[in-house]
């Protein structure tokens, strides 16, 4: 086994590690095999970044053969000691349980219990179509940022130069199979800046102007918007633009603009408990029978879910579910849900952070 150690002296990262943990408790990790059981293949090589004396390094345990696996594991387990958190890439669903699996075989006592694990997958892919790209791999969201990698080489092509190497150790190989490792964990500190788009969706929004705007539509007509000029939890590394539900968003560092349509009509508040409502049709509303019973018979029938309401001209604001009550819809059939914009509400700032980050979980939850 050989152990080999790297400095990055010139990067820091474009988002603050700190806002994960503090940095010096975090641990980047990411390991190549020779295939994806642990009981069929080697484990021979775990990368590791860190952060320590004002740089990030990078430490690499290389396993020379299949015998220096528990020596690696080993050596890794104890390094990692020092470390509260865990950071990788997918690596729930292949590092850790392949780490644990390999300690098993061997008969070695560790585990991650300890840790706190940070999955970046995770974090970034629910919001993939805000940075509209075809998938979530690393490589993809490296070339999204515009990262340049020296390694030329998948996981699966190493495996073979792997086994060669074994056979037959040379400096030449042994540099690609280490280049490869070491981008990665390269790769992973230079896309944190995508864990803003996490923040965005999952931390409080500050809106700084809120203003009502006239426009004209696609098709000619005259239309009403709420426009919301936003403070940003995080700066954004990408300049995006979405449309989804009628809500439109545009972020550019850390200010974001989000527009919802604003309707001035008449729509209907429909009562839950119609047996106790009699409709008057005249009147085309409804009427509770404790005050409805002075009605002649003639001018009131007994009301059904679906005429059970009362009308209102107000200004509304879209929900798709039970973000603001009452309720009010155009038709009982209708699935469309609106609130009424208030006076009370026009005032109060924190009701449209609120609400503009009800906006864009529902933008994302659309995807």
């Amino acid at each position: 086994m050989r152990t080999i150690n790297q400095t990055w002296e010139d990067f820091t990262p474009a988002y603050p590690a700190a806002r994960i943990a503090a940095p010096d408790k975090l641990l980047f990790v990411d390991i190549e095999t020779t295939g994806f059981t642990a009981k069929n293949s080697s484990l021979y090589l775990i990368g590791a970044a860190y952060f320590a004396g004002g740089f990030w390094h990078i430490r690499q345990w290389f396993a020379d053969s299949s015998e220096d696996e528990a020596a690696l594991l080993t050596d890794f387990f104890s390094f990692a000691a020092d470390y509260t958190h865990l950071v990788h890439f997918n690596g729930n669903q292949f590092d850790l349980p392949y780490l644990l699996q390999k300690c098993e075989i061997l008969g070695l006592p560790y585990n991650f219990d300890r840790f706190e694990g940070v999955d970046l997958y995770k974090r970034i892919s629910p919001y993939k179509f805000f940075l509209h790209t075809p998938n979530c791999k690393q490589k993809t969201l490296e070339e999204l940022l515009g990262i340049d990698r020296e390694d030329l080489y998948s996981g699966g092509d190493l495996i073979g130069l792997y086994h060669a190497y074994v056979k037959q150790p040379d400096e030449e190989t042994l540099r690609i199979l280490l280049l490869h490792n070491s981008d990665d964990m390269k790769g992973m500190l230079q896309i944190l800046p995508l864990l803003a788009f996490h923040d965005l969706f999952n931390s409080p929004l500050t809106v700084k102007k809120v203003q009502a705007n006239d426009f004209v539509d696609y098709h000619g007509h005259d239309r009403k918007e709420l426009l919301m000029k936003l403070e940003l939890p995080s700066a954004l590394p990408l300049t995006v633009s979405n449309l989804s539900n009628g809500c439109y968003f545009s972020g550019e560092r850390d200010e974001g603009i989000l527009k919802a349509p604003l309707y001035e009509e008449e729509m209907k508040y429909f009562y839950s408990n119609y047996k106790d409502y009699y409709y008057l049709p005249a009147e085309d509303t409804a009427l509770h029978k404790s005050v409805a019973t002075f009605v002649d018979r003639e001018h009131r029938v007994q009301a059904t879910a679906a005429t059970c309401y009362t009308r209102k001209f107000a200004t509304y604001l879209p929900q798709w579910d039970l973000f603001r009550e009452p309720f009010f819809k155009r038709d009982y059939k209708s699935k469309e849900l609106f609130f009424e914009l208030t006076d009370e509400m026009k005032k109060d700032r924190a009701f449209f952070s609120g609400y503009a980050q009800y906006l864009l979980g529902r933008m994302a939850k659309t995807y």
